[in-house]
């Protein structure tokens, strides 16, 4: 009994376990659970999503139904159908696109579309083919782009003034006389030097 009770008063001021075994009938403490280890990091990176637009039909694509969307979407690949959109719509270079198109905001058209387009602006680039009609406020064409269809402009202030109430800008000043002015003496500085160059009749 001497012994227990020395042991145990080592064991609770902190001295050293004896090396002797414990008594028998003294249960052993459970070992601890193993801590759970955090799986590894994924070494895929995530999928990239396209800047801007919430829906991208690519270029590899080919679709026939209905697109409604009330954010923005590009559409390069060929579409058959109809198109409804809140945002930004875009016509890819590569887009072949058979419906009519309506947006809420901007359309632009690089590729070719058949169909009506509603939008309230327009912006047709050099690459931009449409075979309809188009509605809009605004409308930017690029140097290049062809329409074959009537261009309805809607809610412009030409609508209400008329014909004759339009407000016109005052004529400027030409500006096309200067260069005029230059190319003509160009043209005498070009023409007294050919008279130089010319041989002469003593030679």
């Amino acid at each position: 009994m001497m012994n227990r009770v020395v042991w145990e008063s080592r064991v609770m001021f902190g001295g050293r376990k004896p090396s002797t075994p414990q008594p028998s009938g003294t249960p052993t403490p459970p070992s601890p659970p193993p801590a759970p280890t955090a799986p590894p990091p994924t070494t895929t990176p995530p999928a990239r999503q396209a800047v801007g637009f919430e829906t991208v039909l690519g270029a590899n694509t080919a679709f026939k139904g209905e697109i409604k969307s009330r954010a923005n979407v590009r559409i390069d690949g060929q579409f058959e159908g109809d198109v409804q959109v809140d945002g930004n719509l875009l016509i890819g270079e590569t887009a072949r696109v058979n419906a009519n198109i309506h947006a809420k905001s901007e359309i632009r058209i690089s590729g070719a579309v058949r169909g009506d387009v509603s939008g309230y602006k327009v912006h047709l680039s050099r690459t931009g083919r449409v075979w309809g009609d188009i509605t809009t406020n605004f409308l930017v064409t690029e140097e290049g782009a062809f329409i074959e269809g009537k261009i309805n402009m809607v809610n412009h202030p030409a609508l209400s003034q008329g014909f004759g109430g339009a407000a016109l800008p005052s004529p400027e000043v030409s500006v096309t006389a200067p260069e005029r002015d230059d190319v003509a003496r160009s043209e005498a500085i070009e023409a007294e030097l050919m008279d130089d160059d010319r041989p002469s009749r003593d030679d």
